[in-house]
């Protein structure tokens, strides 16, 4: 860019009304998605969901002089229906206002984090960053043999052959497991029909049954794999397309002061967040821990 051309940028920001008129710097809005995705209820943190990223989204999509839309994708997975929620409406507002939507991926794009990457037109990780987990998991623990060690008896009423299914507390049912198979084999099939659809001949397996395994890989051979577009990071990337004094400001609304420091949601009260704090950490770790990070 010429210094000509940056001053008289320079000259016109000075004057606001002229400059929300004539400025064409050029604007990435960025939307971040970190953590867990889900839906979580009562005094729990908020995880990744549409209810929480609708307005960033929309946010977004109607920034002025947008060039893009760059998503800063850090999740190791989480509920396959917030995924695809979230995803339907970035690809809704992508058509609409006819603008690439470009996914930077930082730790992981894992499971459901790997849904929300294909969500974008082009998707980047760094070398490092752990990629796909298309799979489908369910996970718990069977108390049986303690609750009776306890002398504790279990109670449970219900109207409806199916209605209590996988009681932790009952020794495993073989049609409990059929069902749960049949629920997680449909998924697994949606989640391979949205890779097929945005990655396209991209995907490297001709069969793709590797890709679909549950496995997942660096970013590097990510690359190799078509489950990836390149390798780099969302600031060096961004400014070598649209220039280096290319913005990139963030839709996501701002915690306080006092949440940023002790990780906590804002809408929340101090006493109720630390309670629940423990529990949300290690259900957050589970979900990390599948993909070894």
């Amino acid at each position: 860019m010429s210094k000509k051309t940056s001053s008289s940028r320079s000259w016109v920001s000075k004057v606001p009304l002229i400059g929300k008129l004539f400025d064409k710097t050029p604007v990435v809005p960025v939307i971040r998605m970190a953590g867990v995705i889900g839906a979580s209820g009562g005094l729990r943190r908020p995880g990744l969901s549409l209810a929480e990223l609708a307005e960033p989204i929309d946010t977004a999509f109607a920034t002025r002089n947008a060039e893009a839309v760059a998503l800063i994708i850090n999740s190791p997975g989480g509920s396959p229906v917030q995924s695809a929620l979230i995803a339907q409406r970035i690809r809704l507002l992508a058509a609409e206002k006819e603008l690439p939507v470009i996914a930077f991926c930082e730790d992981a794009a894992a499971s459901g984090g790997y849904w929300l990457a294909c969500a974008a037109d082009e998707i980047i990780a760094a070398d490092a960053s752990v990629i796909g987990s298309i799979g489908v998991i369910s996970a718990g623990f069977g108390f049986q043999e303690a609750i009776g060690k306890l002398g504790v008896e279990r109670r449970v009423y219900a109207a409806g052959d199916s209605k209590s299914q996988l009681d932790p507390f009952l020794p495993e049912n073989p049609d409990d497991i059929k069902r749960l198979r049949i629920l997680q084999d449909d998924i697994h099939d949606q989640f391979k029909e949205w890779v097929r659809e945005r990655r396209g001949d991209k995907l490297a397996e001709k069969d793709h049954k590797k890709l679909f395994s549950g496995e997942f890989w660096t970013g590097r051979k990510a690359l190799d794999l078509g489950l990836i577009d390149g390798l780099g990071e969302i600031r060096t990337v961004l400014r070598a397309r649209y220039g280096d004094d290319v913005q990139t400001p963030i839709a996501n609304k701002q915690k306080g002061w006092i949440a940023k420091k002790l990780g906590l949601d804002s809408k929340l009260d101090l006493s109720s967040s630390l309670a629940r704090g423990a529990l949300d950490a290690a259900e957050e770790r589970a979900y990390w821990n599948r993909i070894g990070l």
